[in-house]
């Protein structure tokens, strides 16, 4: 016995809802954009001229005036990754990075390729997920775990 319609329509609608969950990327994160500095980093606003506050990995950022929460952002958490550019295949496919909070954009030191951007990354962070010759990416951030909670980060 065949199935009817109604069964064929079902059996089709469930197949594009799974095709389409599947091919779907949720954005679990906020959107921003990003610039990048170079050194000198210190001192910094967050924690002077303590270079112990520095990730050993140098995946570290300034704080834009949107997240920067009157110091509050220091020690923060990030997972970041760029999502586009105004230049095709900027982006580094597939690269999300951790970076903490170290300054305010604003009143570092070295100062940003981007003036207004949600986060300044090191040199070393931008060019983890964006060719290092751009200027600016837009990215999507998503807040972690601080490394103090001992819990690392969260997905």
């Amino acid at each position: 016995m065949s199935p009817s319609p109604l069964e064929l329509q079902l059996q089709l609608l469930s197949f594009l809802i799974i095709l389409a969950g599947i091919h779907l990327h949720v954005c679990s994160g906020d959107v921003g954009t990003a610039g990048q500095y170079s050194p000198p980093y210190l001192p910094t606003a967050c924690y002077g001229n303590d270079v112990s506050e520095f990730p050993s990995s140098n995946l570290f950022a300034s704080a834009g005036e949107g997240i920067w929460d009157n110091g509050a952002a220091c020690g923060r958490q990030y997972l970041v990754r760029c999502i586009s550019a105004v230049v095709p295949m900027t982006c580094r496919a597939g690269q999300t990075i951790q970076i903490k909070i170290v300054d305010r954009a604003v009143s570092s030191v070295s100062r940003p390729s981007r003036d207004g951007a949600t986060m300044v990354l090191s040199t070393t962070a931008f060019g983890a997920v964006a060719n290092p010759s751009a200027s600016s990416i837009n990215i999507e951030f998503q807040q972690g775990m601080n490394e103090e909670s001992g819990n690392g980060t969260e997905s």
